[in-house]
């Protein structure tokens, strides 16, 4: 089964660490996603730019709206995400905790329809 792993954190906070400290977090995140792909875990999945490049499109009453996000004001961000192939939510979830972001951020895992 797919699982989408949302991956939430500060953009303040991350952008407040050192860049020695991005990378190392960056380098835990290709070996995550290395050991998954090399176990036929993983999918795809992507870091995303700020939330402040977002744009936020809604059609009401037949007319289009766009505005520049984010759309809510939050202290965590959706700054990427993770798509595996794993078995169970179990399994999902073990992996959720290990994504670097989860220690100050959270992981949101949802199972595809």
């Amino acid at each position: 089964m797919k699982y989408m792993l949302l991956i939430y954190h500060d953009e303040r906070q991350f952008m407040g660490l050192t860049e020695d400290e991005r990378q190392e977090i960056y380098r835990e995140y290709r070996a995550l996603r290395e050991e998954l792909t090399n176990n036929g875990k993983f999918v795809t999945g992507s870091q995303l730019q700020p939330a402040s490049s977002a744009r936020v499109i809604s059609v009401r009453n037949g007319k289009e709206m766009a505005t520049d996000g984010p759309f809510a004001e939050t202290k965590a961000q959706l700054g990427g995400y993770f798509l595996g192939e794993v078995e169970t939510l179990s399994e999902a979830e073990e992996i959720a905790a290990r994504i670097p972001s989860a220690r100050s951020g959270t992981v949101e895992v949802r199972a595809l329809a």
